[in-house]
């Protein structure tokens, strides 16, 4: 569950903070009742200090999700795929992974740390806040915006936690398939626009050709029918439990 995709298709605004905590873990609620596959969840930079920290953990393990991400942005945070970015002191992230680790009640609950620092200091200073993360107690790292297949192979050689990689595909970082990534040796890859990316054009376009002819007609053939739409979210599994019940059948 993107930051950036609930942020624009639930709420209409840009992935500059503006979403709260309480809107992000209801979302989440929403997605994990009707899913029956693990949801990773983004928690941004925890919406404040420690204690926030641990009610964002406390409320997101209780929605359901199976692991959230975590990062070391000053508030507010922006896209990591955008410029202007700041980062928070190693110290003070340290003592949100810790406040994290202590809050969760599951062990299973995966703690997926991410530092947006490639793009604000420098190298070292991300290899530097990996260890140290990870000492924290990291479950997976999440380094955001890698900028070479030579950054990428680099650290993913280094650390003894599961890496993820970040795909969004018209952001700073190159683009690979599955395989590929898993020879690099990444062990996540989430791809939490891809689908927002594609339906900001066609939405875009579908207006814009019923401003322009006043009519759909002609992109029907493009459409899903209304039935089919309704069986992507269960239509006929629906029917079928209904018709369980039904006193005359």
């Amino acid at each position: 569950m993107t930051g950036a995709g609930t942020s624009v298709a639930k709420y209409g605004y840009p992935d500059l903070a503006l979403t709260t905590a309480t809107e992000m873990v209801s979302s989440a609620r929403d997605i994990c009742s009707t899913v029956d596959i693990p949801v990773i969840a983004d928690a941004d930079t925890g919406y404040g200090g420690v204690l926030n920290v641990q009610r964002t953990i406390r409320d997101y393990e209780r929605s359901g999700v199976a692991a959230v991400h975590l990062e070391d942005q000053e508030f507010p945070k922006r896209c990591g795929h955008l410029d202007g970015k700041q980062v928070i002191g190693v110290s003070d992230m340290v003592s949100k992974i810790k406040a994290a680790v202590d809050a969760r009640n599951d062990p299973d609950f995966t703690l997926i740390v991410r530092t947006d620092a490639l793009a604000v200091t420098s190298w070292d200073d991300t290899v530097d806040r990996c260890w140290q993360y990870i000492d924290a107690g990291a479950d997976v790292l999440f380094v955001e915006a890698l900028r070479s297949r030579n950054e990428a192979e680099a650290i993913t050689k280094l650390f003894p936690v599961p890496l993820l990689y970040n795909l969004v595909e018209t952001g700073k970082s190159p683009l690979y398939n599955i395989s590929e990534l898993a020879d690099i040796g990444f062990k996540i890859v989430i791809y939490p626009v891809s689908a927002l990316l594609t339906v900001c054009n066609v939405v875009s376009n579908v207006m814009s050709e019923l401003k322009q002819f006043g009519s759909t007609e002609h992109l029907v053939e493009n459409m899903v029918s209304v039935t089919e739409a309704f069986d992507m979210v269960g239509l006929s599994d629906m029917l079928e439990v209904s018709e369980n019940y039904d006193p005359d059948a």
